[in-house]
């Protein structure tokens, strides 16, 4: 089948990706399907599998792609052959049970995704449990990928972490990234007032046209007081974060008290410096929040199809082109989602 492959580890990682038309195509196993892919999308979480992540060892070539989309072709031992030919979008999140044990209270779910620590979406063919797949219907393909992983992810910080409510102030850094133009997305639904920040003025911009209320320039810097003099001195109530160390602090000192800080990520590393005092004083909450479950993923995509959320989507690329849109996530010059048709 065809497919792209990241065949080795390094930075950059567009030049290790290779497009191959002979890969083995995969069978379903037992309540897995076999979903002929339509697109697929590209997250961040691609670099990672690129570049190499702590604690993993990955093995090259291999599959990325944790956002797919397309038609069951086939189903495993126990699933029922009603899926065959249903259009199908993909939740990478796949739970790792622990068993129970006597007196001892069972930790939360633990997850492996589809795209990271097995091959993903970035092929002619992928496999996925059946509990993983929703029905999408007559969805458009390139849309419904770019709303899964991003606006799954955004969701679950905003409506089930934060349990946002209309009015709020919400600061959103990085504008430009999926998860943060998905989040200004859900903000705007739930009428909320929203900030966003970049390194870039177009990107700014771009937000403003999207329906941000304002925008503040990251020139590297400690920019919490732009933040505070655009609230009045105030704070926003929720702040949500893919970036990390580079701009924790100014997170956190943007904060009104009550205020509560919601990350997904760390793309600028993980050893951030913080403020204790504030944190107490203010009685602020740090949270994380990672991917979402299929009731999320339901209610995320029930309001896309009713035209409530829709995904920006940066470009399509045949695949054949799958090294040139690897290079233009690497760039971050993308504003929204980078989509791969198969």
């Amino acid at each position: 089948m065809r497919a792209l492959l990241v065949t080795k580890q390094g930075v950059p990682v567009a030049p290790n990706v290779a497009f191959v038309e002979d890969f083995p195509r995969p069978a379903p196993n037992a309540g897995e399907a076999l979903v002929r892919t339509e697109a697929s999308g590209l997250n961040h979480l691609d670099l990672w599998v690129g570049r190499g992540l702590p604690g993993i060892e990955f093995t090259y070539p291999r599959i990325g792609g944790s956002d797919g989309c397309g038609v069951v072709e086939g189903v495993g031992e126990g699933v029922d052959r009603a899926w065959i030919g249903q259009r199908v979008l993909l939740l990478a999140a796949k739970p790792i049970r622990e068993p129970t044990l006597p007196l001892r209270r069972p930790a939360p779910l633990d997850i492996v995704m589809i795209g990271e620590h097995e091959n993903g979406a970035h092929a002619e063919f992928f496999t996925a449990p059946i509990e993983n797949l929703l029905s999408i219907g007559d969805a458009n393909p390139v849309e419904a990928v770019g709303m899964g992983l991003t606006h799954l992810t955004a969701w679950r910080m905003l409506a089930t972490r934060a349990r946002l409510q209309p009015g709020q102030i919400v600061l959103i850094t990085g504008i430009g990234g999926g998860v943060a133009i998905a989040a200004l997305s859900i903000a705007r639904h739930f009428g909320c007032h929203t900030i966003v920040t970049s390194r870039r003025r177009e990107k700014l911009e771009r937000a403003r046209e999207l329906g941000a209320h304002a925008g503040v320039l990251d020139k590297g810097e400690d920019w919490s007081r732009e933040v505070r003099i655009l609230t009045g001195k105030r704070g926003v109530d929720v702040c949500i974060d893919s970036i990390g160390k580079a701009v924790h602090l100014s997170c956190i000192k943007s904060l009104a008290r009550g205020g509560m800080f919601i990350t997904c990520g760390a793309t600028s590393g993980p050893d951030a410096v913080t403020d204790v005092t504030r944190i107490f004083w203010n009685q602020l909450s740090i949270l994380g929040s990672t991917m979402g479950s299929m009731d999320e993923f339901r209610q995320v995509m029930a309001l896309h199809r009713a035209g409530r959320i829709l995904p920006v989507i940066d470009g399509v690329f045949d695949a054949r082109e799958g090294r040139a849109a690897y290079e233009q996530l690497e760039s971050q010059n993308q504003f929204g989602k980078i989509v791969i048709r198969w």
